[in-house]
């Protein structure tokens, strides 16, 4: 599964950190988070099926706003 999300994160401690929770959280192969795009987008491959609502779960109670980019 690929997710691909349209976060609020701004900072590069902000980006550690939700990498590290969702890498920790989900069997991640690949995640990554663009700083320098208006959407701030998140992207998450797990290796097995996983709903994106777990996900947006997650950052969202890292205080952080998070929805699917479409």
């Amino acid at each position: 599964m690929i997710g691909i999300f349209k976060t609020n994160i701004s900072t590069l401690q902000d980006k550690i950190k939700v990498i590290d929770a969702v890498s920790v959280r989900f069997p991640v192969t690949a995640c990554t988070l663009d700083l320098e795009d208006c959407d701030k987008v998140l992207r998450v491959v797990v290796s097995q099926q996983l709903e994106e609502q777990h996900v947006i779960t997650l950052v969202c109670s890292l205080g952080y706003q998070c929805s699917v980019l479409e």
